[in-house]
């Protein structure tokens, strides 16, 4: 029988982490971003929290640099994680996102090394090699067996939308097990918050497509804390949002997505979604020492990767400042 992980295993990963959330992006560094005269002088703010500096400043040079530093936080967890299972659930999302852009390519005939990302349990080359050769036994089994099922369902129907929507599927539900048997409750939470928001923006959407239920149960996904029958009981919109969800963290977002469903802007809403991930994420913070600021420590620098890559790219394409702002989501720190 294998030892039980106990928190204070993780003493010295909690120490660390506490250290190097220093370094995350703050809401005052990211207000610098915005209103520095330059790309450059934007870029280089980002050298106060660990990255490298740019010489070219451009989306394929932040997307590099992101890349790299991702991998690089990947690692150094993994190095001293007690339980490595916590960190492959952070991981499996780019198998999925890589198992995309390869089914994707392959229908159309078209290269996706360039869209490849190796953070994931399966180096994104080892994917392709595995799938364009149908050695599948290798990998995962889930990614395997959803990978295989969306190639088919794709061949199909000729509707990489229905491929993408199987693959999210088993996405959140290998998630959603792998959380269960790290043992980790913290874990469990976030995860299930994952898919009631991505259910939450689900039934938004269906509500202002003026679709019924029967299309909503064909995209719910499993695991949250609200069962998916109570959410395709409002896609009529007989029952207001705000019934389903007001109790928990998505309460606000339920209001506002109230709005949306009848036309309203999107933005704060699914900004909300995102901020209440974000909330729960933060009670991690009164946690001295344990699982709980590792998996708040991984979740805080995907959420960062996603605000440079907003305010960067947002900034390069020359859209005002305050239309990049209002896509920025809360930050840990």
């Amino acid at each position: 029988m294998s030892k039980k992980i106990k928190d204070t295993d993780y003493l010295f990963l909690s120490a660390r982490i506490r250290a190097l959330e220093n370094g995350l992006l703050t809401r005052s560094r990211m207000e610098r971003m915005l209103e520095a005269s330059t790309n450059e002088e934007a870029a280089k703010v980002l050298t106060e929290c660990g990255y490298e500096e740019l010489t070219v400043v451009d989306v394929d040079a932040v997307n590099r640099m992101l890349a790299h530093a991702r991998d690089e936080v990947i690692a150094d967890v993994t190095q001293f994680v007690p339980n490595r299972r916590l960190v492959d659930v952070f991981k499996i999302k780019y198998d999925y996102h890589n198992a995309k852009v390869l089914l994707k390519s392959e229908a159309r005939g078209t290269d996706a090394s360039r869209l490849l990302v190796d953070t994931g349990r399966v180096p994104g080359a080892a994917l392709a090699k595995a799938l364009a050769e149908g050695e599948l036994s290798d990998l995962p089994k889930p990614l395997a067996q959803a990978m295989l099922e969306a190639r088919g369902l794709l061949a199909s129907t000729k509707d990489p939308q229905q491929a993408d929507f199987l693959l999210d599927q088993a996405y959140f539900r290998e998630m959603a097990d792998m959380a269960a048997e790290t043992g980790s409750s913290f874990l469990e939470g976030y995860v299930a918050l994952m898919v009631d928001a991505a259910n939450l923006r689900s039934l938004v959407r269906v509500r202002r497509m003026g679709k019924d239920s029967d299309f909503l149960k064909t995209v719910l996904f499993r695991g949250g804390s609200v069962p998916p029958e109570r959410v395709t009981a409002a896609a009529d919109g007989s029952a207001e949002l705000e019934q389903i969800y007001g109790s928990g963290l998505l309460a606000e977002a339920a209001a506002l997505g109230q709005t949306a469903a009848q036309g309203g802007s999107l933005t704060a809403f699914e900004k909300a979604c995102d901020n209440a991930q974000a909330a729960y994420l933060s009670t991690a913070r009164q946690v001295a020492f344990g699982e709980q600021p590792v998996i708040a420590y991984l979740a805080a620098r995907d959420n960062e990767f996603t605000a440079i890559r907003i305010i960067m790219t947002g900034r390069l394409a020359g859209l005002p400042v305050s239309v990049i702002q209002e896509r920025l989501r809360d930050v840990y720190v």
